[in-house]
C-alpha cells in the first residue's frame, strides 16, 4: 500500500463530492428562486382571478374578460417556471464529477484490498516482511560500528606516537 497513492485519491475523492455538492447546490438554488418566482406569479394569478370574479358580480363582461384572460396568462406563465426549474442539473459536470468519484473509490479499494494483501501476507510469513526492513537496518549498524571502530583507532593512534 502506498500511502501517497492514499492521499492523492481522497484528495481526488473529497474534491469531487466538494464539486458534486456545489453543482446540485447551485441547481437546488436556481430551482427554488425559480419556483418562489413562479408561486408570487401564481398568486398573481389568483389575485386576478378574484379580482374578475369580483367584476362579475358588479358589471358585465367588459373588465371581467380583461381580468380573467390577466389571469390565465400569468398561471401559463408560472406552470412554465415549474417546469424550467424541475429539470435535471446539467449533464456534463455531474457526469464528470461522478466519473472521477467513482474513479478514486475505485482506487481507494484497490489500494486497501493492496494493504490487506500485505496484512495477510505478513501474518502467514513474518519473516518476509522483517527481512526487507531487516537488511537496510543491518547495513546501517553495521556503518556505524566500523565508523566507531575507525574513529577508536584513530584516537588511540596519535596516543600511542606520544
Amino acid at each position: 500500500m502506498n500511502t501517497e497513492n492514499v492521499i492523492k485519491h481522497l484528495r481526488a475523492l473529497w474534491r469531487t463530492d466538494r464539486i458534486i455538492a456545489d453543482i446540485r447546490l447551485r441547481h437546488l438554488l436556481v430551482g427554488f428562486g425559480l419556483r418562489a418566482f413562479a408561486a408570487l406569479i401564481a398568486a398573481f394569478g389568483l389575485l386576478m382571478l378574484e379580482l374578475s370574479a369580483y367584476f362579475a358580480l358588479l358589471q358585465i363582461w367588459s373588465a371581467i374578460a380583461a381580468a380573467a384572460v390577466l389571469g390565465a396568462i400569468n398561471f401559463a406563465i408560472a406552470a412554465a417556471l415549474f417546469i424550467a426549474a424541475g429539470r435535471p442539473p446539467s449533464g456534463r459536470d455531474i457526469e464528470l464529477a461522478n466519473e472521477i468519484h467513482d474513479t478514486s473509490i475505485e482506487a481507494l479499494q484497490i489500494e486497501a484490498r493492496a494493504f490487506q494483501g500485505q496484512l495477510t501476507g505478513a501474518v502467514h510469513h513474518p519473516l518476509s516482511t522483517i527481512v526487507p526492513v531487516l537488511v537496510p537496518l543491518i547495513a546501517v549498524i553495521v556503518k556505524n560500528m566500523r565508523k566507531t571502530t575507525r574513529e577508536s583507532a584513530a584516537d588511540t593512534a596519535p596516543e600511542a606516537h606520544s
